[in-house]
């Protein structure tokens, strides 16, 4: 595809109906950045008391990650039936439809936590989980239309936008509890309810906002600058349905040493950051933290998640994917050193979840554009697809695990053995990019 407006062929300046590609560009991330303020607000407004909740129900501790972890095995499962309603009907129908099932899911654990069964609640949390997948996905929304050497900062920019709602969102935790007390409903249960409107929301702005769809585009001009764009309306939907599967997305993984260092990174550093991050609340309340302080520590984790990407971005396209993975691999390291030997020190489990969301940025961001760059475009749908079904399994495995490590062998065992998932990512890392 060409770089800029000026370049472009006869054939793609009229899939673009005499539109620049500029201006595509910047429609398409304005509905993005908006939908991502939105849906970060939700989830992060609920992820914040999500252990709490669960313990509260399921009356134990070691129970208490299994609300995260339900709603991460959620993201990962739907993962590919929503990349490849994307990859049929396009960006802006796979996004809507997946914040309509994390609205119903926001429903579903209010209902069970009112009628305080943990079974029902852990369903809702599944479903809730839709709201991460069209947060993941929407980041390679950005980067259907981006120039190539352009695409990490693309990227980061659509992860940026998920800053403003993210930090806002734990810090309303408490006051979205207080609106639900009357109405026979655990205060934990609050959140939910309100990530049941704002997904709605973000989903009816990009059912309005997110045209011309940014894979179908990309999809339409890529065939004008080969020279058959007058294949028909089927071909532009269904072209690439050869690369719709998840067979094909192993075939292209397989098949690019650079795609499986990126899937690495990608599900090493979130397996990581989720399996610490979800259980830290339990931590800090165990040490006497209260509510609005659990809080404040896990809006400053997901300032660093979020708040720094254009930096990472920047980095990435500047000095190379590989050397930014690295970076968050490192970043990650330090997290875990500073979390798992806190043991009650407010100010060092702050900075530690802190570094955790930064390192996490560092590895997201460059190994998503690295995992676009290493794919033919065919196949990115499936492999993207695959990617988020990867990270998401991965990361539901350590957060159910995390809540019993720490029952058994507490905190600062949990970062350990965290820690020790990052040596096989670094190695691969290595190895790869000295082959070069």
């Amino acid at each position: 595809m060409a770089g800029s407006p000026a370049k472009l062929t006869a054939g793609q300046s009229a899939v673009l109906g005499g539109v620049e590609l500029e201006a595509v560009r910047r429609r398409v991330r304005l509905a993005l950045v908006i939908s991502q303020i939105l849906g970060g607000l939700g989830v992060s407004t609920a992820v914040a008391l999500a252990a709490v909740l669960a313990e509260e129900i399921g009356g134990s501790e070691a129970v208490a990650g299994l609300a995260s972890t339900s709603s991460v095995i959620g993201t990962a499962l739907l993962s590919l039936p929503f990349a490849a309603l994307m990859a049929r009907r396009g960006r802006r129908v796979g996004l809507t439809s997946a914040y309509a099932v994390a609205a119903v899911g926001g429903l579903v654990v209010v209902t069970g936590a009112a009628v305080r069964n943990f079974p029902l609640l852990l369903v809702g949390m599944a479903a809730f989980g839709a709201s991460n997948t069209a947060n993941l996905q929407a980041r390679f929304a950005a980067a259907d239309l981006a120039e190539p050497l352009h695409r990490a900062r693309a990227i980061s920019t659509v992860v940026w936008a998920t800053t403003i709602g993210a930090v806002l969102g734990p810090n309303i935790a408490a006051p979205a509890g207080r609106t639900v007390t009357g109405l026979g409903v655990p205060e934990a249960a609050g959140p939910f309810l309100w990530g049941t409107v704002v997904f709605l929301a973000a989903g009816a702005l990009l059912h309005l906002l997110l045209r011309p769809d940014p894979l179908l585009t990309a999809r339409a001009l890529a065939r004008a600058e080969r020279g058959d764009a007058a294949q028909g309306a089927e071909a532009e939907t269904d072209g690439d349905g050869g690369g719709r599967s998840l067979r094909a997305g192993l075939a292209a993984v397989a098949d690019s040493p650079h795609a499986r260092v990126a899937l690495a990174a990608i599900a090493g550093s979130h397996t990581v950051m989720v399996s610490v991050m979800v259980m830290t609340p339990v931590d800090l309340g165990g040490h006497g933290a209260g509510v609005e302080l659990i809080g404040l520590v896990i809006s400053g984790h997901i300032t660093g998640m979020y708040a720094f990407s254009p930096v990472m971005g920047w980095l990435a396209d500047r000095i190379g994917r590989f050397s930014v993975i690295l970076l968050g691999v490192a970043l990650l390291g330090c997290a875990t050193a500073l979390a798992g030997t806190a043991n009650g020190n407010h100010a060092q489990s702050a900075a530690g979840l802190f570094l955790l969301g930064l390192g996490w940025s560092a590895c997201l961001v460059s190994g998503s554009a690295l995992l676009t760059d290493s794919v033919p475009q065919q196949a990115r749908a499936a492999v993207q697809g695959f990617s988020d079904l990867i990270m998401n399994s991965a990361a539901g495995v350590g957060g159910a695990l995390s809540g019993l490590v720490v029952a058994q062998a507490g905190y600062g065992w949990l970062n350990l053995l965290a820690a020790a998932l990052l040596v096989p990512v670094t190695l691969l890392t290595v190895a790869v990019a000295a082959r070069r």
